[in-house]
């Protein structure tokens, strides 16, 4: 029974906190442009990325916007003809920022709340992995007060602090029968609350091209006194724990991004972000009762990847702009550890936007983002579950914006 629980419980992921699930939504402009916006001063939410840049805007101003997932994800067990969709549940991760100072002076203040990493993931309870997984809700907020200091007329630095708060609840089967005749079920839920930075540096050349560098750190989300829930037969619950104990890092992120204005109109956007997944080589679990659930160190021993992104924006009117983009991001995930809770592969990024001033303080923003995620077939080393992941994204998006 202990091997059978052990192995269970072995396979929780980072909590999906992986390049599936970092969540590159953080702007309507930018996600038009497949998330491109180190490079470039474009609006209140370059105090996600870049808050070098913030000195640099022309106006203050405050903006929020919400992008829906819709993501749709089937398997085909090895050895079957069966093909197995997860259930339709639609995260909203949404951003909102405000820039406030002098638009004049060297110094200006900034104030940011977004989801970088979070995501769902739901599976019917008796699917083929129903012991690796059957549902997956999580969601990490940070919150960034920011400052940015021109310190010429043509360089500005900015900093923020990050406090983040995440949420996390994994259910899933447990190879053990109630006296209904039902598998019995296990929940773990938990809360995090850490701190990190986010720092950038922007920089505008002689000859007009832009340029701008941001890291932003780590944060280790540390997990206490988290609820285990077993819903397994009463003869054997007291041997089961109540709480568990775990730190998951989520990377840090070093982004390199330049802007191009071939005319006053348009801006092409660059950016190279490179995600420092090496940090995350084992994920260790501690629980308060080793009866029949022994602690647990799993190793996952992901590598660093990046993602390329290329955008454009054209200002076709004095009220309209029109974006797009395309990108290309590689996945962490190596042979042999690929889980249902992040069945990640390469992407394919295309976007498109529109952007719509009906005053000249007022902004309305549209986004929409297509992820293609490359067909992944594998077994996993510790789970034996072997089969084929597909996995799309639909991603539109709203934001409202006021200048002032």
């Amino acid at each position: 029974m202990k091997k059978i629980l052990l192995s269970f419980l072995m396979v929780i992921p980072v909590w999906g906190f992986s390049q599936s699930f970092q969540v590159n939504l953080q702007g309507q402009k930018q996600i038009g442009m497949a998330g491109a916006g180190t490079g470039v001063a474009m609006d209140e939410a370059a105090v996600f990325f870049n808050p070098g840049a913030v000195s640099f805007l022309k106006k203050n101003g405050v903006q929020g916007g919400v992008s829906p997932i819709f993501l749709k994800t089937v398997f085909n067990e090895a050895g079957s003809d069966r093909l197995e969709h997860n259930k339709s549940k639609v995260p909203t991760p949404f951003q909102a920022y405000a820039v406030f100072g002098k638009p004049d002076g060297r110094i200006r203040f900034g104030l940011g709340a977004y989801t970088p990493f979070g995501g769902a993931m739901h599976w019917d309870e008796n699917w083929s992995g129903k012991y690796t997984v059957t549902s997956l809700d999580l969601h990490a907020i940070y919150i960034q007060p920011t400052v940015s200091i021109k310190l010429s007329d043509h360089v500005g630095i900015g900093g923020g602090l990050v406090y983040s708060m995440g949420k996390v609840d994994l259910r899933r089967a447990v190879p053990l029968t109630l006296n209904n005749g039902q598998s019995a079920t296990a929940k773990l839920q938990g809360d995090s609350h850490n701190f990190g930075w986010n720092a950038g540096i922007y920089v505008e050349t002689v000859s007009g091209v832009s340029i701008g560098v941001t890291h932003r750190s780590q944060v280790t989300a540390t997990v206490e006194e988290g609820d285990a829930i077993f819903d397994v037969p009463a003869a054997l619950a007291g041997g089961f724990p109540t709480k568990f104990n775990a730190d998951l890092p989520l990377p840090a992120t070093t982004s390199l991004g330049l802007g191009f204005y071939p005319s006053a109109k348009t801006t092409i956007a660059v950016d190279v972000n490179w995600v420092h997944w090496n940090k995350y080589k084992e994920l260790a679990f501690e629980y308060n009762n080793n009866d029949r659930v022994e602690n647990t160190r799993s190793p996952r021993n992901y590598h660093d990847s990046a993602t390329l992104r290329l955008g454009v924006e054209n200002q076709t009117t004095e009220a309209i702009a029109l974006r797009a983009g395309i990108g290309y991001a590689f996945t962490p995930v190596g042979k042999g550890y690929v889980t249902p809770e992040v069945p990640d592969a390469n992407r394919l990024l295309l976007s498109a936007g529109v952007g719509f001033k009906p005053t000249e303080r007022l902004g309305i923003d549209f986004s929409f983002l297509y992820e293609n995620i490359v067909a992944r077939t594998e077994t996993n080393i510790e789970t034996g579950l072997s089969g084929t992941f597909k996995t799309v994204a639909y991603i539109p998006g709203i934001g409202l914006s006021y200048k002032f």
